[in-house]
Formats: C-alpha cells, structure tokens, sequence
C-alpha cells in the first residue's frame, strides 16, 4: 500500500489494532505479507467498543522489516520523511492573502441640512420629506427677481421658497403666516401657475407637492 489513509475504522470483536494480517488456508507460508511505503496515515480508529485502537498495526521486530501475526507476514514501513504536513488529515488551506486597497477617501456630503435650518431659523418656515430631509431634497428662498412672474410680485407676495432635488416623495412646507399657495411648475417653460389647496395649522400655511418648483405664498 503507497500513501494509503485509515481513517475512522472500527475492528472486529476481538481485533485491537488497525491492521492485522491473517495467514492463508492455501499458502500459510506466503500469506499475511503487507507492505506499507509512501505517505500512511492512521486517524480516528477505533475498536468494537469504540475505544481508541491500541496500534496502527501489529508488529513485531525482525532485521529491521516488521512481522505481523502470524509470523509469516510481514510489514515493511516506510513512513518515516518525505509526507506532508498534516497528510490525510484535512490541513486547511492558507487564507489567500487580501490585496491592498488603496484607502477611500471620503466623498464630503452635500450640506443638504444647512438649506432648511437656515430657513427654519430665518424665516420661520417648517418642513418635512417622506424619507427625511437628508433625503437629496433643497429649498431656496426666494426674492421678487427668483420668482419671476410680474404679476404675483405686484400682488404682494408674502413669501415664496424653490424646491427641488428629491421632490418626487413627496414634500410639506408650511409657511409662518396665514395666505393661499400658488405653485410655479418648473416641468413647464414657461413656469404655469397652479393654485395648491393648503392648510392652516397653529397659524401656518401648509401645502404638500410631489414635483419640482417654487412655492409662493399670497395674501388671502
């Protein structure tokens, strides 16, 4: 046998050792001769009741050759130098070493918070976003010049405020005085005016939209 493994066995009742050699009926001269050479392993052997086997194989010492009852066989190990380590036994591979990476550098975020702090802080203005305000949406106040449409300046505008980015969730604004909302569609060139339902809630205007554009608050 040439880099053989026996692994997890167990003997016959009466059998102590992993390898035992019997004598033939026909030839007990030439019978029970076992040659063990190469890489062998012995793991996990066990006896008819489970018990650790006693030894790898029945030997007795004979001008250096091993002698296996009965005494016509033979075993001739040649295990010792030239195996693996751990042969047989399951040796784990060697984690592949990962490659170096070169280090990320931080992409700095949009300063989406400042837009509506400011204008919470300044104007009075509140607002909320279906996913959060962090959510890619931005509001820019604007004056008479950012609304650009004559007529609602000359009506006397009381605020007007431009949403846009992530608007498509869904946006509340609420405006810190009492009035109606008008929406200026930015979809369309030029911008339409579209009156907005909105609600007075603790003294605030408030209206929801789903669509980029501006916001403008009108005397009632």
């Amino acid at each position: 046998i040439t880099n053989g493994i026996f692994r997890g066995n167990r003997n016959v009742a009466g059998q102590t050792d992993v390898i035992t050699t019997v004598a033939s009926s026909l030839d007990p001269l030439v019978s029970g001769k076992v040659n063990l050479q190469g890489c062998i392993t012995f793991a996990n052997n066990v006896q008819s009741d489970d018990s650790a086997a006693a030894n790898d194989y029945t030997a007795y010492g004979d001008t250096g050759n091993y002698v296996i009852a009965p005494l016509t066989g033979r075993i001739t190990d040649s295990r010792t130098g030239g195996c693996p380590a751990n042969f047989g036994l399951g040796s784990k591979k060697k984690a592949k070493k990962a490659e170096p990476q070169p280090t990320a550098t931080p992409t700095p975020r949009p300063a989406y918070a400042a837009s509506y702090i400011a204008l919470q802080t300044a104007a009075g203005m509140t607002f909320e976003a279906t996913y959060g305000l962090d959510s890619g949406v931005h509001f820019r106040q604007l004056d008479g010049a950012g609304i650009g449409i004559q007529s609602i300046i000359d009506a006397g505008y009381l605020a007007a405020l431009d949403v846009y980015g992530y608007v498509e969730q869904g946006v509340k604004v609420c405006f810190p005085q009492i009035g109606r909302v008008i929406f200026l569609d930015a979809r369309t060139m030029p911008r339409a005016i579209v009156p907005l339902e909105s609600t007075v809630r603790d003294g605030m205007t408030c209206a929801s939209i789903s669509s980029p554009g501006s916001l403008v608050l009108m005397p009632n």
